[in-house]
């Protein structure tokens, strides 16, 4: 609390605002140079900063109570000799900690010793690298016999030296000094912070690092105060008007001589004769400064020729008496100009009045409500929430956006798709016609409920598959066995439920598909794998198994069944085909157009193949095998050549697709986005070929681009190389990249095909914002966004440097896509923090992951995803939302509302207050330059705070152009924003220039009419007041033309600003109050001539504005004037129907059931990606290291004794096994998404027109 305040008053005066304000507060406090009570400035200036303490006292608080959340985990920490519970935030270095299944690492850990067999535990990672498929740590064979004795671990003695911290997630180096030994430590002996503890009753740690030093906060970054830029934009124009205040004041001080401003009260000078004025009064230009330098020099002329004239009536104040003679003229003159200099500057402060950022952040504070109540953002009970309120219309200038992949793109949810089986296709889901079809949420599901070990929540269509399974088909046998053998799943044992735990994901999915069609995995070790096939418990030996990597990108399982050897092998399938037995090519022609076809939808394919071994071919292979294994040079390379000497002649079985689960409207929200012309850059930890396909499932890569570059260079060197030969080609004429476009199809700025008839986009439209096209992203987004780049982590190394890095973002902006594989979270942040330096851009990051907390810290905007990984992403984000689908209603609807309520608030405000102050100046031509207010003082107060306030705040909170649904259909409705069209410096000086000339004629038909009026109208309180009423009914009705869209609030803010002014002005102005203006009101509101020129005053200032608008929407439409007459049209139109079916005219339409759309398959990549995941358990299994030994032991101790044990054949039990142990699950939850896909030549697909166009893959 002590700190908050002073930190917080800084903070805020670090606003210009802010600092202008206390600076005309200080200059009120002194009685020589201010006309106007100091409280006008000290009351709003003291709310406002209250205000905004509160507002961030309350976010202060609030990211308190989340950090408590994280902070106030609890550890059990060895405290006197014993195991206590510990908050995270008093753990630190050197204390040893109890950990258990399914716990957070609340430090950087040692692992000392675990309930697994030789120090062995299994992590979760997600929130480190998005990866939820599990990996292994294992403490020394030297603490690992500690095991879980409390004794032991009191009586430890031991020293760590270690590296600094670091941010690299990847590599720990130390040493550990234990009994005189001195023992190394890497990576694989350390638990991460924000890890989660699976498959592991128990395990036990030493911190090495704790708190800001963990790895994981070292990714985080440091939280900076984020500002819009409209924010910096009023900086900017603040100081510019401060410089025209400076040369109002200035310029009088060089003068020769000058009258005095400091006159006795009660002299009016409205109407003192001037003829030396009348030569200036013609000078008076639009611009401000030049308006006001022409007052000041009148000013000093004025005094030195007739001010001097009124000494006698009326002499210099005591206070310039005191500073200089009084037969010192120039002395004096010079004294007064100073004091002017300040007068002035206090008088026209009101150009920017400190209410404007009191209505700023309420307006703020209500578009922050809207996001946060918008129920067509809410999913799974989670709505989406605006976390800050200063960034709300900055959502609707965002140029580029920085995604997450796994959990922010995808469901990371692998499912069993689709697979072909000796030439046969299984998992399409056919029509009566006979077409392929998408499923729709009333498509029949394949029946499993005959099968107690099936999970519920398995969703399979074709019915075809389960029927030849049933009839024991030996090809679908064959396929399904080799899926429940040929890997290196661990089981487990969850709520009473088999579960596995894969390292890799899809794994995982296929030992469950086969598990859902009969061959359930149940259990394994060293040296035996059992399954049941068909009801049927069956064991085979295992005798070797040859894991994935990552240049083998296959894994075998060698094993024996009734005397035979069988090995099986599963990979990726330009791997498996080169290396199938020669012979019956056509059902390996067959099976490649299955692949192909799959890897078009999106899906992730891998081949089967099995062969026989001979035992004399194993014997002679293993003794081979043995000695690779032992060698102690070239380990990995000789155990992988001895591999591929027994993986050739492979028979083919057939080939796998998997699915992984986008989610809901992903692609329907990229390409919203990209016809917005936002870039979409996806920084993922995931593989280089997972990454590509899911770019393709997602539409962020499409068969429009005519080439996609892969950056995948090992040094600096071939990294400049492949870069440089990518920019040559996208800047080559020649490229056919760079072609026009053969189909004739036209295309948007953004690269994304105009949908043709029938779709909700209006033709020929060219113009963005007053008919000019955003030309800046037009240029770079034109013909070269047709490419995509795809950059692995080893390559972004050296591409991020100081010598490359422009290399880079060029080659980067030229394409469409970019896809950053491998990337570390520190990585995240440095390329958003390079777009964000030298583009100049809006950036907005968004992720799940604590991964992502550094990215999103960096961006101008970070968006925050409810998900499965944690809720570090939503702690550290400006706005969370439930789905990444949420983001095109967020951006689309709330941001661009946002940027144009704001827009349009502040063009008005400034509007109106030019309007209402310059009267000011043309009123000082008459009064001397003494620096006189024409208004009442307290009309001055009340201004901004109460008569014009209401309207603006229902125009800045209410208003918008269209409605959200064509803000979603018409997504180039969004691109206005990107280049601040709405409000810069433009468009600032024309609202300017328009209450310059408000004001003007204003001030000038009042004066005329009063001055000559035959009613008693003189004075310059009848006339302050007359005018003060002009220019309420004025401003109001130029609201009232500004607005949009009417509601009520509108209605009776607008009505009800003018009656309150009329009805406060009769109140204050009455016998109850001692004022000047006394019975000024009755005077001039009983006068008829007062009604014409108010009438007359505002028909001259209204009918221009009218018929400039008539003119432009006629002439020179923008997009935003087309959607808003279409929206007015479609509003008649469904009116006039509704009108016509309740007389009876129309039949009301019948509902018409949704039938299947025919599914269009698209041209893309296939290659090696199909089995991208990490090293699997395969040397832990066939060492025995992650369990003793028996089948009663390791990982089957948790099913052994139910899916073994047997009751007496005599007895009365039932027979207990496997299938009994599973809980039935009351519905299986849905998981239905439709995804569209571009069609094939000549198809058309969702009223578009697409060709096939070949896609190049490239690696340079």
């Amino acid at each position: 609390m002590f700190t908050f305040f002073p930190m917080n008053l800084f903070e805020q005066f670090q606003r210009l605002a802010n600092f202008y304000f206390l600076i005309l507060l200080v200059l009120q406090l002194i009685p020589q140079i201010s006309s106007l009570t100091p409280w006008t400035t000290i009351v709003p200036l003291v709310a406002v900063l209250c205000l905004t303490a509160l507002k961030d006292g309350i976010d202060d608080v609030q990211r308190h109570r989340n950090d408590n959340l994280v902070n106030g985990r609890i550890s059990h920490v060895l405290r006197d000799g014993e195991f206590k519970q510990e908050r995270w935030d008093h753990v630190k270095v050197g204390d040893i900690i109890r950990m258990e299944n399914d716990q957070f690492v609340a430090a950087d850990l040692l692992l000392l010793s675990s309930s697994e067999p030789h120090g062995l535990c299994y992590i979760e990672t997600a929130e480190l690298d998005g990866e939820t498929n599990l990996k292994s740590r294992q403490s020394l064979p030297e603490t690992a016999t500690l095991l879980d004795d409390n004794a032991a671990f009191t009586r430890l003695r031991a020293e760590i030296t270690c590296e600094a911290p670091n941010n690299n997630l990847s590599r720990y180096e130390g040493a550990l000094k234990l009994d005189g030994s001195q023992l190394s430590l890497n990576n694989s002996q350390v638990l991460l912070r924000g890890c989660i503890l699976r498959n592991t009753v128990w395990c036990y740690g030493v911190v090495v690092f704790a708190g800001k030093d963990t790895k994981l906060m070292q990714n985080s970054g440091k939280t900076k105060l984020k500002r819009t830029s409209i924010d910096r934009l009023l900086n900017y124009l603040i100081i510019g008007v401060c410089i025209c205040l400076d040369t109002i004041c200035l310029l009088p001080h060089h003068t020769a001589e000058q009258r005095p401003c400091g006159y006795a009260d009660g002299v009016d000078f409205l109407f003192i004769e001037c003829p030396a004025r009348a030569g200036f009064l013609l000078q008076i230009v639009m611009f401000l400064l030049c308006m006001c330098t022409i007052c000041t020099i009148a000013c000093g002329i004025w005094e030195s020729q007739i001010g001097v004239k009124f000494q006698v009536i009326q002499p210099w104040d005591v206070f310039v008496e005191a500073i200089v003679n009084r037969q010192n003229q120039s002395g004096a003159i010079a004294v007064i100009a100073v004091l002017m200099f300040f007068s002035y500057f206090i008088v026209l402060n009101t150009v920017v009045p400190i209410s404007l950022y009191v209505s700023v952040e309420m307006i703020r504070l209500a578009h922050s409500f809207w996001i946060n109540w918008d129920q067509e953002m809410v999913f799974k009970d989670i709505p989406a929430k605006a976390r800050t309120t200063t960034l709300n219309e900055e959502l609707g200038q965002i140029e580029y956006i920085f995604s997450d992949k796994t959990g922010t793109l995808t469901q990371n949810i692998m499912t069993f798709n689709k697979c072909s089986i000796n030439g046969r296709r299984y998992g399409d889901v056919v029509d009566e016609a006979g077409e392929m079809t998408e499923p729709l949420e009333n498509t029949p599901l394949t029946d499993f409920s005959d099968n107690p070990e099936a999970d519920l929540k398995f969703r399979f269509y074709d019915k075809t598959l389960l029927r030849d399974v049933k009839k024991r088909d030996p090809d679908c046998d064959l396929f399904f066995r080799l899926l429940s053998l040929c890997h290196t799943v661990m089981p487990d044992e969850k709520n009473g439920r088999l579960v596995y735990q894969a390292q890799s994901p899809d794994e995982g999915a296929l030992v469950d598909a086969a598990r859902n069609f009969g061959f359930v995995f149940l259990y394994r070790n060293p040296t035996s794998i059992t399954c049941k096939i068909m009801d049927e418990e069956v064991e085979y030996e295992l005798l070797d198994i040859l894991d994935f990597n990552n240049v083998r990108k296959r894994m075998s399982v060698i094993l024996r069944k009734d005397g035979k050897i069988l090995l099986y092998c599963k990979g990726a399938d330009s791997i498996i085909m080169e290396r199938l037995r020669p012979g019956n090519d056509q059902l390996k022609q067959i099976t490649n157009d299955h692949l192909n076809s799959f890897a078009s939808d999106g899906l992730r394919t891998l081949c089967l193949a099995w062969k026989e071994l001979t035992p004399t071919q194993y014997s002679t292979w293993k003794a081979k095998y043995h000695e690779a294994t032992v060698a102690l040079e070239n380990r990995e390379e000789k155990v992988d050549a001895v591999a591929e000497e027994i993986e050739k002649d492979l028979i083919l079985i057939g080939a796998t697709a998997i699915e992984d689960k986008l989610q809901d409207g992903v692609p329907d929200a990229i390409y919203s986005l990209a016809q917005a012309e936002i870039k979409i850059w996806v920084l993922t930890g995931d593989k280089l070929e997972t990454a590509i396909n899911i770019g393709y499932s997602c539409k962020l890569l499409t068969d429009d681009m005519r080439e996609v570059f892969i950056i995948d260079a090992d040094d600096a060197a071939g990294t400049q190389d492949q870069l440089e030969k990518a920019k040559t080609k996208l800047g080559s004429p020649d490229s056919p990249m760079l072609s026009p476009a053969a189909d004739g199809i036209p295309r948007s700025k953004s690269g994304v095909t105009f949908p043709g008839p029938g779709s909700p986009t209006i033709h020929d439209i060219a113009t963005v914002e007053n008919g000019h096209s955003n030309g800046t992203a037009a240029k770079e987004m034109d013909e070269n966004n047709i490419c995509a780049l795809v950059i692995q982590g080893k390559s972004l190394v050296f591409a991020l440097t100081p010598a490359m890095e422009m290399l880079f973002l060029e080659v980067a902006s030229l394409c469409r896509a970019v896809i950053c594989c491998r990337v570390t979270p520190l990585q995240k942040a440095l390329v958003v923090g390079l777009v964000k330096k030298h583009k100049k851009a809006i950036t907005l990051a968004i992720g799940d992951g604590a991964n992502d907390v550094s990215m999103i810290k960096v961006a101008h905007i970070g968006v925050g995803i409810s998900g499965q990984e944690g809720m570090q992403a939503v702690l550290a984000s400006d706005y969370s939302i439930g789905q990444f689908r949420f983001l095109k209603r967020l951006l689309l609807v709330h941001g661009r509302w946002s940027y144009y309520r704001m827009s349009k608030f502040l063009r008005y405000f400034f509007y109106k207050n030019f309007a209402f102050t310059l009267c000011h100046l043309w009123y000082a031509f008459f009064c001397g330059f003494t620096a006189q207010t024409v208004y009442d003082p307290w009309f001055i107060s009340f201004y901004n705070l109460f008569y014009t306030s209401l309207p603006i705040l229902a125009l800045g909170i209410f208003d918008q152009d269209v409605n959200a649904k064509n803000s979603i259909d018409f997504p180039k409705l969004y691109t206005p924003g990107h280049q601040n069209l709405l409000f810069n410096r433009q468009k600032f000086f024309r609202s300017m220039m328009h209450g310059v000339a408000t004001s003007l004629i204003l001030f000038f038909i009042a004066y005329g009419a009063f001055h000559y009026s035959v009613d008693d109208l003189q004075g310059i309180q009848a006339f302050g007041t007359g005018l003060a009423t002009i220019l309420i009914f004025t401003v109001t009705l130029q609201v009232a033309l500004d607005t949009s869209y009417w509601t009520y609030i509108n209605f009776i803010t607008i009505i009800g600003s003018v009656v309150f002014y009329l009805s406060l002005t009769l109140f204050m102005y009455s016998n109850l109050f001692a004022t000047s203006y006394l019975g000024s009101e009755k005077k001039v509101y009983s006068s008829p001539a007062f009604w014409f020129t108010l009438v007359l005053t505002v028909v001259i200032l209204m009918v221009p504005v009218v018929a400039a608008r008539f003119f432009l929407i006629d002439t020179r439409p923008t997009l935003s004037d087309r959607v808003r007459l279409r929206q007015k049209n479609e509003s008649k139109l469904k009116r006039f129907q509704v009108s016509a079916h309740v007389a009876g005219l129309t039949r009301p339409s019948a509902s018409v059931t949704p039938t299947a759309r025919r599914r269009k398959n698209r041209r893309s990549m296939r290659s090696s990606y199909a089995f991208s995941h990490e090293k699997g358990f395969g040397d832990l299994i066939t060492t025995g290291t992650n369990m003793p030994g028996g089948k009663e032991s390791g990982s089957v101790r948790l099913w052994g004794k139910k899916a073994r044990r047997r009751t007496d054949q005599n007895g009365a039990g039932a027979v207990i096994t496997l299938a009994n142990a599973f809980v039935e699950e009351s519905s299986p939850e849905k998981e239905m998404q439709e995804v569209r896909i571009v069609g094939a030549t000549g198809d058309q697909v969702d009223g578009v027109l697409r060709p096939v166009v070949p896609v190049q893959i490239t690696s340079l």
